[in-house]
C-alpha cells in the first residue's frame, strides 16, 4: 500500500507548510515556506519572498544603481532605497526520501 505523501502534498501547493526532514541540525528543524512543486524525488517551498524593486522605472533613482541591489564598489546606492539583503528570495529543495512530516493547515 502507497503512503499517498506526494498526492497530499501535490493537494496543498501554492499553501504555506512546514516540512521535517530527517536531518539533523538546524534543518532537521523544518522548512516553512510556500509549497510551490513536488514530484516523486524532490518538492520545493519558497521560504523567503524576494523584496519588490526599489526603482522601478521612472523613478527618480540616479547613481550607480545596480538593478539587484547589490553594492556595486562606486558606492552604497542609497539614492534607490534599496536594501543590501536577499532581494531574489529563496527557495528549499527537499528530497522526497527525506521528509520525515508535512504539516499543513486543516483546511
Amino acid at each position: 500500500m502507497e503512503c499517498g505523501l506526494l498526492e497530499d502534498m501535490c493537494r496543498h501547493i501554492g499553501q504555506t507548510c512546514t516540512i521535517f526532514t530527517t536531518s539533523g541540525g538546524l534543518s532537521g528543524g523544518g522548512f516553512t515556506g510556500v509549497l510551490i512543486s513536488v514530484d516523486r524525488c524532490a518538492c520545493r517551498l519558497i521560504c523567503d519572498i524576494g523584496a519588490p524593486p526599489a526603482c522601478p522605472v521612472g523613478s527618480a533613482c540616479s547613481g550607480g544603481y545596480t538593478p539587484l541591489g547589490f553594492r556595486d564598489g562606486l558606492g552604497d546606492n542609497a539614492g534607490c532605497g534599496q536594501s543590501y539583503g536577499n532581494p531574489l528570495g529563496s527557495v528549499t529543495v527537499i528530497p522526497m526520501a527525506c521528509i520525515a512530516a508535512f504539516t499543513h493547515h486543516a483546511i
